[in-house]
């Protein structure tokens, strides 16, 4: 028997998957860890100790399971894009610097935008500049941690930093390279090499390669301590939510991924590149696609808050809120409760619970909490359609999809149908569908769509003036939440 190996690094949780030719998954592994937030604004890994330590007790894991069966492929995906700052070894400089939920260079966005024009970015890179951008991170790094910006000769993100270890070779995925917005020219895909040496003087830029292609094999010094043979292949890797969405099938102009996880991220694909203000634009997973991202801060960090505040388990909490009516008995909750990515790139809001009395209970507040990231789904999906790129196919994934009442809620207050496939474990089984691809494995009937949550017209009808008025809260609220989020910052608050 053959089998494939995924392993993905996600932001709260290391995952991996041993599969068979036909994606059949035969072994799971797990670990679990946290991000560090040093100081307000800052979210960080320490790359040793959880993307390398927690790869290498997965593989361990997964090997002895797979019982001397023969490996063919490795693919491996992770958070991103990150910054992790390494010597000419690889050896990381500094705690890896995490995506857009880390806030900290919006000063120097504000440089970049001026330095190159903010419609000029967008149109070369595919994407504003925002949190999300490696750019203004790199910028910040020069202007505060010189004497790690000096000793910096590679730019290392969770998948390539696995891939580096693993195979001695420095090489990034047009998909994640595509987010190192200044650095990446989207229509031509390439770097763009002379904005690069403005924002990154002396940084040498990775080699660009697609996730489906082999670009090494396992060492025999790192085959002694991981477990993996010497010599097996290994994929370029890629960013977890696009490995997610090759996992359930989002490859054709019109497929959309919502996933359901700590934070909420979306990607559809496109035959083009179509750039929008609110929304990240990138290289998709396979050569010649483009796609559409969008993300939010908080999802099921939030409902996790919640939960620890009010007392109980999601069970009791899931099958409370599904006795409660639509909209929550007159609440309405602005989920921003680590600011908000897309489509307002405001680090600065902050999470409403709008509407409450004595009467409300804990029941009413979880439901209103899942409604209100609904209504952060639907304002996405409304930039995606603004750009050209209306979702004909929703496929949900992630550990949001167990219970059923946040789908349900998510396609009432959308209107839109949203498939579930046989498993949603996540990025690992998209690493293994890449590594298979990767040694000409023909995929297409991985991980079938098995179930699907259709919208309740009545329910779509009633939510629509609450969805006008979650975008008005917003608006309404800025300049208060602005000062607050000021003022946690000055009492040394969090983010």
């Amino acid at each position: 028997m053959t089998l494939f190996l995924g392993v993905d690094i996600g932001t709260s949780a290391s995952k991996g998957v041993l599969t068979t030719a036909d994606g059949r998954i035969v072994a799971r592994a797990q670990r679990s860890h946290r991000v560090s937030t040093p100081r307000p604004g800052w979210v960080e890994h320490d790359a040793e100790r959880v993307w390398w330590d927690e790869f290498v007790a997965i593989t361990r894991e997964l090997v002895a399971a797979a019982d001397g069966e023969r490996l063919a492929a490795l693919g491996v995906s992770g958070i991103g894009p990150c910054l992790l700052p390494a010597d000419h070894t690889g050896r990381p400089l500094r705690p890896a610097i995490l995506y857009g939920v880390d806030t900290r260079a919006t000063v120097e966005i504000g440089e970049l935008n001026k330095e190159f024009g903010e419609q000029a970015v967008l149109e070369r890179a595919g994407s504003a500049l925002t949190s999300q951008a490696i750019g203004p991170k790199i910028r910040w790094l020069h202007k505060h941690e010189p004497h790690i910006a000096a000793r910096t000769e590679m730019l290392l993100m969770a998948s390539s930093f696995l891939v580096h270890r693993l195979t001695g070779r420095y090489v990034l995925d047009h998909q994640s390279a595509s987010q190192c917005v200044p650095l990446y020219d989207l229509r031509a895909r390439e770097w763009a090499t002379d904005w690069a040496a403005q924002v990154a003087p002396g940084l040498r830029l990775p080699k660009l390669a697609w996730p489906t292609e082999v670009v090494g094999c396992v060492r025999a010094d790192i085959a002694e301590i991981t477990g993996l043979p010497a010599g097996l292949p290994v994929t370029t890797g890629t960013i977890d939510a696009w490995a997610e969405s090759a996992s359930v099938g989002v490859r054709t102009p019109g497929d959309a991924m919502i996933m359901y996880g700590t934070t909420l991220f979306l990607v559809q694909v496109l035959r083009r590149p179509r750039p929008h203000p609110g929304l990240w634009g990138t290289c998709g997973t396979w050569p010649g696609t483009y796609t559409l991202a969008a993300g939010m801060a908080t999802s099921g960090a939030v409902t996790d808050w919640l939960r620890q505040l009010v007392g109980g388990d999601f069970t009791e909490l899931v099958t409370a809120a599904d006795t409660v009516p639509p909209g929550s008995r007159g609440l309405l909750a602005l989920p921003y409760f680590a600011g908000e990515r897309t489509p307002i790139f405001d680090p600065d809001a902050r999470g409403i619970v709008a509407g409450l009395t004595l009467g409300h209970g804990r029941a009413e507040l979880y439901r209103a909490v899942l409604e209100g990231i609904a209504y952060g789904v639907r304002h996405n999906l409304s930039a995606m359609t603004e750009a050209g790129g209306h979702a004909r196919r929703l496929i949900a994934v992630g550990g949001g999809t167990k219970g059923g009442l946040w789908t349900r809620i998510v396609s009432d207050i959308t209107g839109l149908p949203q498939q579930i496939p046989a498993d949603t474990v996540g990025a690992c089984l998209g690493d293994a569908l890449l590594a298979a691809e990767s040694v000409g494995v023909e995929t297409s009937g991985w991980n079938p769509i098995v179930d699907t949550i259709e919208p309740d017209s009545e329910r779509t009808e009633r939510y629509e003036s609450y969805y006008r008025n979650y975008r008005e809260l917003y608006e309404r609220t800025t300049a208060i939440t602005h000062f607050l989020a000021a003022e946690q910052r000055r009492a040394g608050g969090s983010n």
